[in-house]
């Protein structure tokens, strides 16, 4: 069974970096799509960034273009996302997130797997 564990969030100001870790365990399949989710209360939950094994293709919401960054460490086992120019409304729960797929989706309904959220806080 597939598993995510996140971390990494945490309390920064307004321009500040952080770099959430998401390690995945048991991958049964060759081919997935994996990525960072987020969340407010009272609001949808939004895919922030993703990318595929097939094709390396990536997602960014516009909201983060050029300022997060998502990589991955297949020796680790590990989905990073590095968050630069943190804004206060990027404030939210993040979630990893895994989907069985050959394709980019941001569709949350196609990721199957989930890891718990990781809190960040950015203060101004």
């Amino acid at each position: 069974d597939v598993q995510l564990q996140a971390s990494g969030g945490g309390l920064v100001q307004s321009g500040g970096s952080l770099r959430l870790a998401c390690v995945v365990s048991g991958f049964p399949f060759d081919d997935y799509a994996i990525g960072w989710w987020r969340q407010v209360p009272g609001k949808e939950r939004e895919a922030v960034s993703c990318l595929t094994k097939k094709d390396g293709s990536t997602y960014y919401a516009d909201s983060v273009k050029g300022r997060f960054t998502i990589s991955t460490d297949n020796a680790k086992n590990t989905v990073y996302l590095q968050m630069n120019s943190l804004k206060p409304e990027d404030t939210a729960v993040y979630y990893c997130a895994y989907a069985v797929t050959t394709y980019m989706t941001t569709f949350a309904y196609e990721y199957a797997y989930w890891g718990q959220g990781t809190l960040v806080t950015v203060s101004s």
